[in-house]
């Protein structure tokens, strides 16, 4: 599966799932509040310096700046 992390930037794919790595996990849930749930489109449209923190996506039509860690989370399929 890809994952928000390694989705380059340009790239556009739809969101799977989103992982929770511990019972009520607080960065999950915070990016389900976000909108990042399963079936909605996500595109990366800028990364840190030399492709670090932070990663800027668009979902919708709100921008978010998220951590590499926290976009690991998100795992997405590529559209065709």
């Amino acid at each position: 599966m890809l994952y928000l992390d390694t989705l380059p930037k340009g790239g556009h794919a739809v969101i799977e799932k989103v992982e929770q790595r511990a019972p009520l996990d607080p960065i999950a849930t915070r990016l389900g509040e976000l909108g990042f749930v399963p079936g909605e489109a996500v595109q990366v449209v800028a990364t840190g310096p030399m492709g670090k923190d932070p990663i800027a996506v668009r979902l919708g039509t709100s921008r978010f700046a998220l951590r590499r860690g926290e976009a690991a989370r998100v795992g997405l399929r590529t559209v065709s």
